[in-house]
């Protein structure tokens, strides 16, 4: 297919009336009428001798060609702007869009991001939280500050700091627990990794119990669960710090255990940008200094 002979303007109407499914609707969006909408998704039509749409007295639906070829188009229209909006005033700004494990974000870096942009104000953060589950390619990520072991395949990895997990618990429960044994009559609230309790046990010298309690894909709602009283939650408390020091939680055991830290990953793949370069030495000397 000779790319030059479908207009740009055709390919933006199907793309908007398919995404709004509505030609009126993409009308208004583009600010055409619809009689315009619907005669430049016709000539996209005759041109890829397919049908996109099907028309009916209800409105129009997508065809499986239509189907196939919309998700192509929202990508790249999404891409153009994305690309575009980086030109302000007649100067480029840096874009670096950043996926962060939820807690990881609240509690660390969320808190130090101003010192970033104060130290460079031409990159453009954009982050994208997640459950430590992410395609770096299929989201776009540039980079990944996730926890594990380091080992993922085809990227490369910074470790930043460990995770030293430790109970926290509200301060009614706490009142219960004098010794780590007395953690065995209580509910234990757990991520996905369900060997990290077994591990603390075995770190504080007590006998692990069988694998039971309420399981959670993020930190964060273990330790709003433990602040409400619902159980003992095991999570990395220098993420929590807030938490501990206003009360809202508390630590009853001083034990901890590492079973894994928190890195910067991108992909092998991915030809380092001045953004990257410059995002991954601010981590490095920030997790350095203690800052």
């Amino acid at each position: 297919m000779d790319l030059s002979r479908i207009p740009l303007n055709a390919l933006r109407a199907f793309e908007a009336s398919a995404r709004l499914q509505s030609f009126t609707r993409a009308g208004l969006e583009l600010r055409v009428s619809q009689t315009a909408v619907s005669h430049q998704v016709k000539s996209l039509e005759e041109t890829l001798r397919v049908s996109l749409f099907k028309r009916g007295a209800r409105g129009v639906t997508l065809t499986d060609e239509g189907q196939a070829l919309l998700p192509v188009l929202s990508d790249a229209f999404r891409r153009m702007r994305d690309a575009l909006s980086r030109f302000e005033d007649g100067n480029f700004r840096d874009v670096l869009t950043v996926g962060v494990v939820n807690s990881l974000a609240t509690g660390w870096l969320l808190p130090r991001l101003e010192a970033f942009s104060t130290l460079h104000p031409e990159i453009d953060i954009r982050l994208k939280t997640n459950n430590n589950r992410a395609d770096l390619l299929e989201d776009g990520l540039d980079c990944f500050l996730r926890f594990g072991d380091g080992a993922w395949h085809g990227t490369e990895a910074i470790k930043l700091f460990e995770a030293n997990l430790s109970p926290v618990c509200a301060l009614q429960t706490a009142a219960r627990l004098n010794e780590p044994a007395d953690l065995l009559h209580e509910t234990l609230l757990r991520s996905y990794r369900l060997n990290e309790w077994a591990l603390w046990f075995q770190e504080a010298g007590v006998q692990p119990p069988r694998s039971r309690g309420w399981i959670f894909d993020s930190s964060l709602s273990i330790v709003e669960a433990a602040a409400q009283g619902a159980g003992v939650g095991l999570v990395p408390v220098c993420l929590f710090q807030r938490d501990l020091e206003t009360g809202r939680i508390v630590k009853p055991f001083g034990t901890g255990v590492v079973t894994g830290s928190y890195w910067l990953t991108w992909l092998k793949s991915r030809q380092e940008t001045g953004a990257m370069r410059a995002f991954r030495d601010w981590l490095e000397t920030t997790t350095r200094s203690g800052a």
